[in-house]
């Protein structure tokens, strides 16, 4: 999918632009989706690419959404001086970051930008795990 910057800029909120077109972070705990329960999928907030299912996500207790597993693929990982980014496969978006200490069968934690995601429910409420590092 190729677009230009100005019209990323026409699409995206400010700080939409800023996490997904210029690979910003938002600040923790700041996120709409952070502590959404409810079952459906989290799709890339630029190109609408379907991303994570809710029964993958759990609390991490960092501040931003937190996923055990990525759809099959839907994204791309890439080297960023030392961590591992995760970008959308389909718009080449910078999602957030892959870490390898998950609480969960996959030892994995995507680590994802709220303002990277849009979310479509199943109708259905309450989905995810639970967990706090703090537990």
């Amino acid at each position: 999918m190729k677009k230009s910057e100005e019209e990323w800029k026409k699409k995206l909120s400010e700080e939409e632009f800023d996490v997904l077109r210029m690979c910003g972070t938002e600040p923790p705990f700041s996120g709409e989706l952070l502590y959404n329960k409810e079952k459906g999928i989290y799709s890339c907030k630029a190109c609408g690419n379907e991303l994570f299912n809710s029964s993958a996500k759990f609390d991490s207790g960092t501040g931003w959404p937190s996923f055990d597993s990525v759809l099959k693929g839907k994204v791309k990982l890439k080297d960023d001086y030392g961590r591992i980014e995760v970008v959308c496969l389909k718009c080449g978006s910078h999602l957030g970051h892959v870490f390898d200490d998950g609480p969960t069968a996959t030892g994995k934690r995507y680590c994802i930008n709220s303002a990277a995601l849009g979310f479509s429910g199943d109708g259905s409420s309450k989905g995810g795990k639970k967990y706090n590092k703090s537990h």
